[in-house]
């Protein structure tokens, strides 16, 4: 329930709201710079309260500071600014929680993390099975373009650029001849099986 107390605060902070954008909308950076500082804890606040799913609110904070900065010269002086203020709010705020959505549907968790160890070795014997001796046996069958390109991209994971840089190849040529010995090492590795 609102006292005539608040409803008298608000209203003063929505002349005053309207009174430093206006001026900043003149070239005031001072009165700029003070309104942004006023309505950051608002801000703040209205984002954890009204979308508490925000993936972060601080950066969903600091893209609507962007948005108003960017968009600044849309306010219509002769309107009030909080509704035009929370309405880029609620629109920042709503495409933060898509793409928060968005990325989650693409991840999964893990309860708990793979064990690796630095080094060559596996970390199990069976991780040396005779896999490896057949994809060694597939890349010696590869012409001598071929396996050099996947030798250096797929097993010593330099870019197309750093290999192109070795090879003098161009990284379109790389590309077809890493493309050509996998297919063909796969080729290969399906008669063996």
């Amino acid at each position: 329930m609102t006292t005539p107390r608040s409803d008298e605060a608000k209203l003063a902070r929505e002349q005053r709201w309207q009174a430093l954008m206006r001026a900043a909308q003149d070239g005031d950076g001072a009165a700029y710079a003070r309104l942004l500082s006023e309505i950051l804890p608002m801000l703040r606040r209205a984002v954890a309260y009204k979308w508490p799913r925000a993936p972060d609110v601080e950066d969903v904070v600091q893209e609507i500071l962007l948005s108003v900065h960017t968009v600044r010269h849309t306010y219509d002086p002769a309107r009030p600014f909080m509704p035009w203020l929370m309405t880029i709010a609620a629109r920042r705020t709503i495409d933060a929680v898509r793409r928060g959505t968005r990325r989650n549907a693409n991840e999964t968790t893990v309860d708990v993390m793979p064990e690796t160890f630095p080094g060559d070795r596996p970390k199990i014997e069976q991780e040396t099975s005779d896999d490896q001796d057949a994809i060694r046996r597939a890349m010696a069958q590869l012409p001598d373009g071929q396996r050099r390109a996947v030798e250096l991209t797929k097993l010593r994971g330099l870019s197309l650029q750093e290999a192109s840089a070795v090879t003098g190849k161009s990284v379109a040529s790389l590309k077809v001849s890493v493309h050509r010995a996998v297919k063909a090492m796969r080729e290969l590795l399906e008669r063996k099986s």
